[in-house]
């Protein structure tokens, strides 16, 4: 009896969907490829600050990656998360900068909300334009870029560098792990260090996967990805799930703009600049899927973090050239996007025989009791 629930139970178990297939695919190459760079590179991949650097440096990418990935599985595309990233980086430099000599906790908040309401500022315009008027997200998004990257040149064309104690405090902080640090030639132990921007990325991460997975908010953006006619057959409101979508999307982009400050604490009419390429490439290779649908945002985080390992083998190699950085995301972008073709072909093709067989078993289960009751008859 025991045997025979376990085998059932093994029966029962259901396969892997194509969004956790695709995001393990990522994992799996993110841990081989890191791997590879500490047994061959060795030097700083051998120590566990350069896990953290690579969190450090990317923390804005890996946020906005999170507001693609919202996105493009809702079946829509943002291009604007670059400009607004540059917008709300030299608006919030420029705004600190007038409260010096004020609080520091008081500007610090202020600034926030500033980044949060430009961001939330596109993302409502950006959500109206695509999910009640129905116009291209592609061409709204990128109408948003070039209006962002033009807000950014008239608010100023010259770097605003800022100047706020209160502020520089908090670039300057970290979160100090000593038990992941390593110890120097002349004997004192150097703690592992993280920026408060690569936190506040992570904490980013983990709510947008709950809010996806385990909210009715987010089975509506995966709905409403694999096929919007379906979805409003069930119930849904497709046109409120989408603006949402925008709305979170932006509301990220402006929190990565803060962040992005918090790292470098500057502003800049180039800030920023193919960043939204960068996310995008990253959703791809995270498994997100332009048709819509698939994706998972802790794939895309992986996907950065492929992208950010990519940028320091290439760093730290003899090959230290910018082409080589984007010839190879390039390969691994078109290697992902192959890789997700042929394994989603495969799947379905078994789907398909699997359907089929099903039909066929049903099919003669008709048939027989027929058969058996023209017998009777006779």
């Amino acid at each position: 009896m025991f045997e025979k629930k376990n085998g059932a139970a093994l029966r029962t178990r259901e396969p892997l969907t194509d969004t956790q297939m695709l995001m393990f695919i990522s994992i799996g190459i993110f841990a081989a490829m890191y791997l590879a760079a500490v047994l061959f590179m060795g030097g700083g991949f051998r120590k566990p600050q350069m896990f953290f650097d690579l969190l450090n440096d990317n923390a804005a990418l890996i946020i906005i990656s999170c507001a693609l990935t919202i996105v493009m599985i809702t079946g829509g595309i943002n291009i604007s998360v670059g400009g607004v990233i540059g917008l709300t980086t030299m608006a919030c430099a420029i705004f600190v900068n007038s409260r010096s000599g004020e609080s520091g906790t008081v500007s610090i908040l202020l600034t926030l909300l500033l980044a949060l309401g430009i961001g939330l500022g596109f993302g409502i315009l950006q959500g109206f334009l695509v999910a009640r008027l129905e116009i291209q997200p592609f061409i709204v998004t990128l109408a948003g870029m070039f209006l962002a990257r033009g807000l950014t040149t008239i608010l100023s064309l010259e770097p605003v560098t800022v100047s706020h104690e209160g502020f520089q405090a908090l670039v300057e902080s970290r979160v100090k792990v000593p038990w992941l640090g390593y110890v120097a030639p002349n004997g004192n132990l150097i703690p592992a260090k993280i920026e408060i921007g690569a936190i506040v990325a992570i904490c980013v991460v983990i709510l947008m996967a709950l809010t996806l997975h385990y909210t009715r908010f987010g089975r509506n953006v995966y709905a409403v990805g694999g096929n919007p006619q379906s979805a409003l057959m069930l119930g849904i409101n497709v046109k409120r799930t989408v603006f949402w979508a925008y709305v979170i999307s932006g509301l990220l982009s402006g929190l990565a703009g803060f962040v992005f400050l918090m790292h470098k604490p500057a502003g800049n009419a180039s800030v920023a600049m193919r960043s939204e390429m960068d996310a995008i490439a990253a959703s791809i290779i995270g498994g997100t899927l332009l048709t819509g649908g698939v994706g998972n945002v802790i794939g895309s985080f992986f996907g950065a973090m492929i992208l950010a390992t990519i940028q320091k083998i290439i760093f730290l190699s003899p090959l230290n050239a910018s082409w080589w950085q984007d010839m190879a995301n390039g390969a691994m972008l078109c290697f992902f996007i192959l890789l997700q073709s042929v394994i989603l072909m495969r799947r379905n093709n078994s789907k398909k025989a699997g359907n089929l067989l099903k039909n066929l078993k049903i099919h003669r289960a008709d048939k027989a009791p027929a058969g058996k009751e023209d017998h009777h008859e006779t």
